[in-house]
């Protein structure tokens, strides 16, 4: 008689949060040793957050019982972060990058048509219905978990794909693990191969000028400065809350971070013009930790928490599948998303975020960028320009694309 699973081993959201702060640290150590993530700007919670990944597979080996992390907290870290994003965006520079945000969305819907054919492909060469494929395609990459769980159950029981959200899932951990390897290599490559055309102390290149880098961007953090940056973070995040209920009522679904963005970049660049006086935390030591801080944690939660055990069934169609979808990425970026965006210093660190989009999602390609610009230099208008269109845009061009691969 066959007996049922064991149990789960759940671990509650306090533990996870205090988890991922070890994680981080175990990251920070693994990139002290070794060189190969210090020269390839490896995040230092993606190397602890794999290593994590693997002792937890481990323990699944030796219990036969399944790991599960309550993410809650993570969930919020992210929102925090992409909020102090909003905070830190002046007008100006989004007026300045409108035609980059317009140009790499382009970039990007044009290789999310590649993408689909891919996935198309790896299920053809391993006989699976050509409905496997979409799970393989922009569904699991460049749409991330959330996608790949929200389609598998149409792609089972409309198409009759066995195992279909299961497929999804696998595709997007081993994409993100591949896209947060890639993206730094790629920017070295081409920061390196580019050395000559590239700015000697890079800020934020664009069109030939460099953005002006805030005066305060350095310095000791205070009890007043971190009280008041959460403050203003806090009240970002209600509006953004507020926008995002009315938004789903309405009929328009978002991920929240997007309109917590937002409503951080319209704050910041309403309230300080009519309030004068007001010491406003953008640009400050403690906004720069508290984005630092989210970033670092959200991460080592979400790489740490991969279910690896779940690759384990699709191995070979995955190792194939994945391997073309990285190489046709990578070969991208590096001959079109280069080049389109400039083949300046702020085309290398979007290219690097650009792996991040294609492979993993949008905190991947943010923690890529991070790892590089700290290695290199400034960037800031990347992380706004690309978040942008990763978060916002392409959902809704994949949403038709699915369903037009599907109806194929």
């Amino acid at each position: 008689m066959d007996l049922p699973p064991l149990p789960a081993i759940r671990i509650d959201g306090f533990a996870a949060f205090t988890i991922a702060i070890i994680v981080y640290f175990a990251g920070v150590h693994l990139t002290t040793r070794i060189a190969f993530l210090r020269t390839y700007s490896i995040p230092e919670p993606v190397s602890g957050g794999i290593a994590a990944a693997l002792i937890a597979w481990g323990v699944v080996a030796i219990t036969g019982r399944a790991v599960e992390f309550d993410l809650g907290v993570r969930d919020l870290l992210l929102v925090y972060f992409f909020t102090t994003v909003g905070m830190s965006a002046r007008i100006a520079d989004l007026v300045k990058g409108g035609r980059m945000l317009a140009l790499l969305l382009v970039l990007t819907a044009g290789f999310m048509i590649v993408q689909a054919g891919i996935g198309l492909l790896g299920a053809a060469l391993f006989g699976l219905p050509s409905q496997a494929g979409v799970m393989m395609g922009t569904a699991a990459l460049i749409g991330g978990h959330g996608t790949a769980i929200a389609w598998g159950p149409v792609v089972a029981d409309t198409h009759g794909v066995t195992g279909a959200a299961e497929l999804g899932i696998a595709t997007a951990t081993l994409g993100l693990i591949v896209a947060s390897l890639l993206g730094g290599p790629i920017a070295r490559y081409l920061i390196v191969r580019h050395a000559p055309a590239l700015p000697a102390a890079p800020k934020e290149s664009y069109g030939g000028a460099a953005l002006e880098e805030h005066p305060r961007a350095g310095g000791r953090v205070s009890n007043g400065d971190l009280l008041r940056s959460i403050l203003w973070l806090n009240i970002a995040v209600a509006i953004g809350v507020s926008a995002h209920a009315a938004l789903e009522d309405a009929g328009v679904k978002l991920p929240l971070f997007v309109p917590c963005l937002i409503a951080g970049i319209v704050i910041s660049n309403v309230v300080p013009r009519i309030f004068r006086r007001i010491e406003w935390p953008s640009g400050t030591p403690a906004m720069g930790l508290i984005q630092e801080f989210s970033l670092s944690v959200f991460l080592s939660m979400s790489l740490m928490s991969m279910q690896l055990w779940t690759l384990a069934d699709h191995a070979g169609v995955l190792a194939v599948t994945v391997a073309m979808q990285a190489a046709a990425a990578t070969l991208f970026i590096v001959f079109v998303v280069f080049r389109a965006m400039g083949r300046d210093y702020f085309a290398a660190v979007i290219c690097s975020g650009f792996t991040g989009v294609t492979l993993g999602a949008t905190p991947t390609a943010i923690a890529n960028m991070t790892a590089v610009t700290q290695r290199y230099g400034a960037a800031p208008l990347a992380f706004i320009v690309l978040p942008l269109v990763s978060a916002f845009f392409v959902d809704l061009i994949n949403a038709v694309l699915i369903q037009l691969v599907l109806g194929l």
